[in-house]
């Protein structure tokens, strides 16, 4: 059971780095005028900008408040990974934040969540922020308001539980498919969505190219205000963290946590360690 949810995982997050147009399937409760967004941006080169000025949803992603990139008048990095299932390597990841000092925000499933509280509460204890990635993952372009606000209320709940705190804000679109409607419930339901402005096809178990290579395809992406996706699953990503990190810096980059990402002045933690 537990393999074919991880293939049914792995499949969904294929499409996550789309930049495809697409329509929503006719589930019976939406309809095909909900038209659906796979988020697909141009990549940064050489320091330039990434931008999403021709995907097509860029109004509604500026209308509804939904991140993309952080201040790029400032040399910062916002770190964030997601987290499907575990594959062995949280562990490591949060050893190096710890390590290095940075701030990071993981997006979990409800799989996650039942079968990592250890890892949750890890994450919440070392002052990480904790995102929401549904329950299920489903595309939820295809459900209903309610389904949508049960997804995310399940996963919320489930945090809240293991680690005491409620406070849930930031929300990754399963497989990054969303349209209007999704960014507008969700929204309503007091979640920033968050996307991201720097990525790789690393989620791929099974197409693991080594650390180095994870290393040039992740700097090689490096801009003011970058919102990093990662995926946890990964091998190349956990063995390059700490060379990405130290890159960053070299560079003149700070990482700030997605608290700080307008420049409000909330403490990442409180003992002020990061």
């Amino acid at each position: 059971m537990k393999h074919a949810l991880i293939s049914a995982v792995m499949v969904c997050l294929l499409f996550a780095l789309s930049p495809v147009v697409a329509m929503a399937g006719d589930s019976g409760l939406v309809s095909a005028a909900d038209g659906a967004f796979h988020f697909g941006f141009k990549r940064s080169v050489d320091g330039k900008l990434p931008s999403i000025n021709e995907e097509g949803f860029k109004s509604i992603v500026d209308k509804h408040g939904a991140v993309f990139l952080g201040d790029t008048t400032r040399k910062e990095m916002f770190l964030t990974f997601d987290n499907g299932y575990e594959n062995g390597y949280t562990p490591a990841i949060l050893d190096t934040l710890k390590a290095k000092k940075v701030p990071a925000i993981f997006f979990v499933t409800g799989h996650y969540v039942k079968d990592q509280p250890a890892l949750v509460k890890r994450m919440a204890t070392e002052g990480h922020l904790i995102g929401n990635h549904s329950w299920s993952h489903p595309d939820m372009t295809t459900i209903s308001d309610a389904k949508i606000k049960e997804e995310l209320e399940s996963v919320k709940q489930g945090v809240t539980a293991i680690t005491g705190n409620s406070e849930m804000t930031y929300l990754r679109p399963p497989r990054g498919i969303f349209n209007e409607r999704t960014l507008r419930v969700t929204k309503e339901l007091g979640y920033t969505n968050v996307f991201w402005s720097a990525a790789y096809k690393d989620w791929d178990v099974k197409a693991q190219k080594g650390s180095s290579y994870a290393f040039q395809k992740v700097v090689s992406q490096f801009h003011p205000g970058a919102v990093l996706l990662l995926h946890s699953i990964s091998a190349d990503n956990t063995q390059a963290l700490g060379a990405i990190i130290d890159e960053a810096r070299r560079q003149g980059y700070q990482f700030k946590s997605l608290n700080q990402l307008h420049g409000d002045v909330l403490p990442f933690l409180t003992n002020g360690n990061y």
